[in-house]
């Protein structure tokens, strides 16, 4: 018996689940790889890898999400502008102190495939850092992360 590979499926947004999930004392690593499963939509039966079966993701109280080690004295994140001179590094606590989010959703996009398929699947997902969102209409099922 063959793989059943699903031909032509497409989920309307109305057939995507929304899930939050808390990131208040969870390690960054272990969050961002359940979240991007869930993006890709690998805990579906029908997941098929060149569709988008993916379900959204709200991440939310992203400022008090934890790093094990010294990650947050070490890890930098890099931006090169393609100029001569043009490396910005910005270190993770100074990353966290101003843009708390920007951590998560580098971790979680980092997770994802790096082809079209993969940015949009990444539109899907909405970090915020305190535990104020505005997606309480769409009724988002919480999440948890071992």
């Amino acid at each position: 018996m063959g793989t059943t590979i699903g031909k032509n499926i497409q989920l309307d947004k109305n057939q995507r689940a929304w899930h939050v999930i808390d990131a208040d004392g969870q390690i960054l690593g272990r969050l961002a790889a359940r979240a991007a499963r869930v993006l890709m939509g690998k805990h579906r039966p029908s997941y098929t890898r060149h569709l988008d079966t993916g379900d959204f993701v709200v991440v939310i109280n992203a400022a008090k999400v934890r790093v094990t080690g010294r990650k947050i004295d070490q890890k930098v994140y890099k931006n090169y502008s393609g100029f001569p001179g043009g490396l910005k590094e910005i270190p993770m606590k100074t990353q966290m102190e101003k843009h708390p989010t920007r951590p998560v959703e580098a971790a979680i996009k980092g997770m994802l495939p790096k082809t079209t398929l993969g940015h949009h699947m990444a539109k899907k997902l909405f970090v915020y850092a305190d535990a104020n969102h505005p997606h309480a209409a769409q009724k988002p099922q919480p999440l948890t992360v071992i």
